[in-house]
């Protein structure tokens, strides 16, 4: 396939007028390379690498948690419609057993050019704070533990990219020193301080769950999680940009504090996403969704009810530029759990999940 004349976004978050090759499903350098000579004009439009939502529990009323093979199946296929190319399933706060049999549910998807492509899991608990517990399940909730982690990790056929961990716990200094080169640490859920914040930084933990929410706020005597990430140069920040989570100028603010390099934009998503409003579940208990925000009976914000391409709208209509918002779907999420050389921009090499957009971003096709 040949993709001609659409403006392309490239590695550097500008835009070039020029041709996409893409053979058997991968970016190559060179017409001649091109088997299958079949031409889509993308004249008058924008062609975009697929997003990468490294953060999201489910969509259309199912849930990765569920542990059933055909509702995954059916979420990333709803996010490979919204421009979602890359895509890892978020696991909740829930028992051993339970964990281990939706883990295992990752062996068993087959690949199809319908679905997202999964990435790698996401896995958001049990290792959490209960002061910090958001929408998880405090029952659940354990103190961290490699071997618990590696069994889980192995029912997934060692598929965990990204583990959630609050540093403030007993057992996060020995879990960050004997895993930090196993899978990506975030810490999240959680009630520590910038200094506690910051060693476990210098331990290896080099990413942040959902920035500001379930943790302590920034403030200017105590700046806590969100201080230390801003210290920390290597560390990347995940933010929810549905609206809803983030107050506008916190978002501006969050770009202008990190940086183009160091922000992942998620959805963090539950099965109400792409659903209409009602009542659903998630890790147990009951959410209610009304004009997208989902919360639990006590008011307390339970993930969010869009995807990312919304999201990436959503915080340009804020002010942050698109080039940011763009390489904060794309290249950052990539790079945060070690894909990107595979996935995260359009070129060769790469795996050609491709994204055509009008000016406004509305989307035409999804490769």
């Amino acid at each position: 396939m040949i993709i001609k004349n659409g403006k392309v976004f490239c590695e550097d978050g500008s835009y070039r007028t020029q041709d996409l090759y893409v053979e058997k499903g991968w970016i190559v350098d060179s017409e001649e390379k091109v088997t299958d000579k079949t031409v889509v004009d993308a004249t008058g439009c924008k062609v975009l690498p697929g997003l990468v939502d490294i953060h999201s529990h489910g969509a259309v009323g199912c849930d990765f948690s569920d542990a059933d093979v055909e509702g995954l199946k059916k979420i990333l296929q709803y996010e490979k419609s919204q421009g979602v190319t890359s895509y890892c399933p978020t696991s909740m706060t829930l028992p051993k057993e339970q964990l281990m049999k939706i883990f295992a549910t990752i062996q068993e998807i087959e690949p199809d050019e319908s679905c997202a492509h999964i990435a790698g899991i996401n896995m958001e608990g049990p290792f959490l704070n209960a002061g910090k517990k958001g929408a998880h399940v405090e029952g659940y909730i354990v103190h961290p533990a490699v071997k618990l982690f590696r069994e889980c990790n192995e029912a997934s056929g060692h598929r965990i990219k990204l583990v959630t961990l609050a540093p403030d716990v007993d057992g996060a200094v020995e879990f960050i020193r004997e895993l930090k080169d196993e899978v990506t640490i975030s810490l999240g859920h959680t009630k520590a301080d910038y200094d506690s914040s910051i060693r476990a930084m210098e331990l290896g933990a080099l990413h942040v769950t959902h920035l500001y929410n379930a943790m302590m706020p920034m403030g200017h005597r105590d700046p806590g999680l969100p201080g230390a990430a801003a210290d920390c140069e290597d560390c990347v920040v995940e933010l929810i940009g549905d609206g809803i989570h983030i107050h506008p100028a916190m978002v501006r603010n969050t770009f202008r504090l990190f940086g183009e390099e160091r922000v992942a934009l998620v959805s963090d998503s539950m099965r109400a996403a792409g659903m209409e409003n009602g009542t659903y579940e998630l890790g147990g208990q009951e959410v209610t969704m009304k004009d997208r925000k989902a919360t639990l009976a006590d008011g307390t914000i339970a993930g969010s009810a869009t995807n990312l391409f919304d999201c990436v709208r959503c915080v340009i209509s804020m002010g942050v530029s698109e080039r940011e918002a763009l390489l904060a779907a794309t290249r950052n999420p990539a790079k945060s759990i070690g894909i990107y050389e595979e996935v995260g921009s359009l070129t060769p090499g790469k795996r050609a999940d491709i994204v055509l957009t009008d000016e406004k971003l509305n989307i035409k096709n999804v490769f």
